[in-house]
This record gives C-alpha cells, sequence and structure tokens, in this order.
C-alpha cells in the first residue's frame, strides 16, 4: 500500500472515529436528561415542603407525576419514532423537557408541580424508548452493549450531577434552582442532535430509501464493503418479515408468536422495578434522614450513593458484551438480594440511632446500588431493544417501557405512606422477596443475545432459525 493511501486511510479513520463519538454522546444525552430529572427530586423534596406543604401521598404524587408523564411519552414514542424517525422524537424530547422543566422550577403550589413534573416526565419517557434504540439501531453488533448501555451510564451521570447539585443549593435551600438548572443539558440535547444522522434501519425499512441508509452505514463503520453487508443483511430480514404468511404485527405480542418475547420484556422492566431501585434513588435522603442523618448530611450521602451508581455503570459497559447479559443479571439479583436482607435486619432489629446503624444502613444502600448499577440498570436498557424484530421493535419497546414506567409510579407513589406505616425494614424484606424472584426468572426465561446482529436475534426467537 502507497504512503498516500496510508494517509488517506488514517484521515477516513480518524473522521469516521469522530463522527461515531458524536453520535454516541448526543444520542445519549437524553440519558444525562432523565437521570437529572429524575435524582434531582430526591434532595428537593427537604426544602419543597418549606414553601409547599407536602403531606406523604402528596409527596408521592410529586415525585410520582414525572413518572406518569413517562408512561404517556414512552406510550407515544414508539409508534411516531416508526412515522417520524429515531433522531426528530429524541429532538421533540428536548423541547419538552424544557418546558416541563421551567415549568416545575416556577410553580407556586403542588397542583402546578405536579403538572409540570408531568410534562417533563413526557420528555423522560420518549428518550427512554427512543434512546437505546437508536443507538441500538446505529451500533455494530460486536460493540452495542457497550454502545447502548453508554445511555445508562449517562442517566447515572445525571443522577450525580443532581445529587451534586441538591448538595451544592442545600444551605440555601435553593429547590427551585436545584430543578430548574436541567434545562442546561435539555438545550444542549437539542443542539446536539440536530446534527446527527437519521438510523440507517429506519432509513432501509420505514423510509425505503437504500441510498441513504448505506451513506449513514459507512460513516459509521468505515467502511463502504462492511456497510454493504450490513445494509443486505438489513433488508434480508426485512423481506423475510414481509414475506411471512402471517405478517407480525403488535397484536402478536399478547396473542401470537410474539407472546413469549413480550413475557420476557414485561417481566424484565417489571422485576428492575419492584426491586426497589425507585425507593433508593427517589427517597435515599428520606431515609437517612429516618435513621439520624441532619438533612445535610443526607444529601451529602446522597452524592456518595450517586457515585458509586455512576462508578459501576462503568465496567458493567465492558462486561455486558464480554460475560453477556444473563450473568450480569444472575449475579446483580444476589447482590441486590444480599443487601436488601442487611438493611431489613438492620431496621427489624430496632438499633438505636448512632454510628452502628447509621454505617449499616450505609453499606446496605451502597452494596445495593453498586449491583444494581452493574448488572440491571444498563442491562434492561440494552436487552429490550434486542428482543425484538425490527418490523414491531418501536411498538413493542415503547410498551414494555410504558409499562416501566407505570411500575415505577407504582412503587414511587406509595413507598412514603408505606414507609409511614410499616417502616423501613418491612419494606425492604418485600424487595429482598422479589430480588430472589428476579433471579429465578432470569434463569429460567431470560434469552443470551451478546455479540449477534439484532437480525439473526430476530430470525431465531421469533422463527426457530
Amino acid at each position: 500500500m502507497s504512503p498516500g493511501t496510508d494517509s488517506s486511510t488514517v484521515v477516513a479513520r480518524a473522521r469516521h472515529s469522530r463522527r461515531n463519538i458524536g453520535i454516541w454522546f448526543f444520542g445519549a444525552l437524553g440519558g444525562i436528561l432523565w437521570g437529572y430529572d429524575t435524582g434531582v427530586i430526591s434532595g428537593a423534596l427537604l426544602y419543597i415542603k418549606d414553601d409547599i406543604p407536602l403531606s406523604p401521598i402528596v409527596q408521592g404524587t410529586v415525585v410520582s407525576g414525572l413518572l406518569a408523564g413517562s408512561m404517556l411519552g414512552a406510550g407515544l414514542a414508539g409508534k411516531l419514532a416508526d412515522s417520524l424517525g429515531r433522531r426528530k422524537m429524541i429532538l421533540s424530547s428536548g423541547v419538552v423537557f424544557t418546558v416541563g422543566t421551567l415549568g416545575a422550577a416556577l410553580a407556586g403550589n403542588a397542583e402546578f408541580l405536579v403538572a409540570f413534573r408531568f410534562i417533563m416526565g413526557v420528555g423522560v419517557g420518549i428518550a427512554s424508548v427512543v434512546v437505546p434504540m437508536y443507538l441500538s439501531e446505529l451500533a455494530p453488533k460486536e460493540a452495542r452493549g457497550k454502545l447502548t448501555s453508554l445511555m445508562q451510564l449517562l442517566v447515572t451521570v445525571g443522577i450525580l450531577v443532581a445529587y451534586a447539585t441538591d448538595y451544592a443549593l442545600a444551605d440555601a435551600g435553593a429547590w427551585r434552582w436545584m430543578i430548574g438548572l436541567g434545562v442546561l443539558p435539555a438545550v444542549l440535547l437539542m443542539i446536539g442532535i440536530y446534527t446527527q444522522p437519521e438510523s440507517p434501519r429506519w432509513l432501509a425499512v420505514n423510509k425505503g430509501s437504500a441510498d441513504e441508509a448505506k451513506k449513514v452505514l459507512t460513516s459509521l463503520r468505515g467502511d463502504e464493503q462492511a456497510a454493504n453487508s450490513e445494509l443486505a443483511e438489513i433488508q434480508a430480514s426485512a423481506r423475510k418479515e414481509a414475506e411471512q404468511a402471517e405478517p407480525l404485527q403488535l397484536r402478536m405480542l399478547v396473542k401470537g408468536r410474539l407472546r413469549p418475547l413480550f413475557v420476557v420484556g414485561m417481566l424484565l422492566v417489571f422485576f428492575q422495578n419492584f426491586v426497589g431501585i425507585n425507593t433508593i434513588i427517589y427517597y435515599a435522603p428520606t431515609l437517612l434522614t429516618n435513621v439520624g442523618f441532619s438533612a445535610n448530611g443526607a444529601i451529602l450521602a446522597n452524592v456518595g450513593i450517586g457515585a458509586i451508581n455512576m462508578v459501576m455503570t462503568l465496567p458493567a459497559m465492558r462486561l455486558i458484551d464480554q460475560v453477556g447479559r444473563r450473568p450480569l443479571l444472575l449475579y446483580g439479583a444476589l447482590g441486590m438480594c444480599g443487601a436488601m436482607v442487611l438493611l431489613a435486619a438492620v431496621n427489624l432489629a430496632g438499633l438505636s440511632t448512632g454510628p452502628l446503624l447509621l454505617g449499616l444502613t450505609l453499606l446496605g444502600i451502597a452494596v445495593y446500588i453498586a449491583s444494581f448499577s452493574v448488572s440491571w440498570g444498563p442491562v434492561q436498557w440494552v436487552a429490550l431493544p434486542e428482543l425484538f424484530p425490527l418490523s414491531v421493535r418501536a411498538g413493542a419497546v415503547g410498551l414494555c417501557v410504558t409499562f416501566n414506567w407505570l411500575f415505577n409510579l407504582l412503587v414511587a407513589l406509595v413507598f412514603p405512606a408505606l414507609l409511614d406505616k410499616f417502616g423501613a425494614g418491612l419494606n425492604f424484606l418485600f424487595f429482598a422477596v422479589m430480588t430472589g424472584l428476579a433471579f429465578l426468572f432470569v434463569k429460567k426465561l431470560m434469552p443470551e443475545t451478546k455479540g449477534r446482529s439484532l437480525e439473526d436475534i430476530g430470525q431465531e426467537l421469533v422463527y426457530g432459525h
């Protein structure tokens, strides 16, 4: 190969690398927004009540207002992502984030606060469906898990930034600024995603534009031959689906050949919520103040929890494509179960407030968060788009994620009241049982999808070959 050819190849590869970095960053930036808007309320709750009276049920409603909006956003996102494209839907989520964040920060009563957190939730719901699907459809199969889980990493970054912001503004009790600063990543998302390409799979199938799809794939892979091969695989899979005597339709999720996959997807999102993660993300400062922490001390400890959440997502991004999805889920469930047993025992033992109670509570929460972050946190968002064939992927993922937010809402809404009525110990015991059941679900039903193309996975799971 001539020196000139070597030089041009290096330049092409550098351009290809920069292009991919932009796609992964701006595509996954929705995760920072999601994480920030989800996490910031945990610290803000301690100060909102100084301006707006909040009973336990109203407190749960303020938290779950975002989750109700997320259900609506997720429910709309699947169908709209097929008709309008993945990229436009991510852009629209940034617009919705901005409106909801500004409104919530300026709210003068609980009703308006809940209403604008609902609007924020619509943006979260759209991002939670479309961003993982967008990244999954753009990623090469050998690195799909790592790149798709980038969004989960940025969710944890968003949560950590929210916790740090809560702590920085805690002395002033400035909950409006805590919430309002979420507008900054929303604006960055809108600007950034506008410069990125559409999903080549959506272009090839929904828009019917093979030339545009090939152009995007060539830019992504840095190799025209690889792009042609991948495009041919996408088109062959689409033709095979179209040639089936009974074309794949969303109704087949409940009574047809897709039902087993839908059951797996639904159980995955059910257990991710009912293992108790939302009680820690939303209510950790409340739990910590109940066992003796000051408000500032609880928020500072919450920053540490957010840091563990983010740091433990990093090994997950490597392991998810090396050891696979199932092993991470299995070991993560065991770790979470042990942590919940510890938290239940500590709270049910009747220890008086003091260093032992505080230390064991922090240890249990830290082990729990670490176990979740290296497993169930990223794996759900990688596995869901992998489970379903292209013709129903957007709708099926949207439906599963809608239920994800419903389950999230139920936990967030009732936990303050259950905590007030039964105390933390019995609640932690319930979550310990749920983590055990989650382990059994993965052991018996969850398929492994690492290292395989989306088209290959779809053919095997749906058609058995």
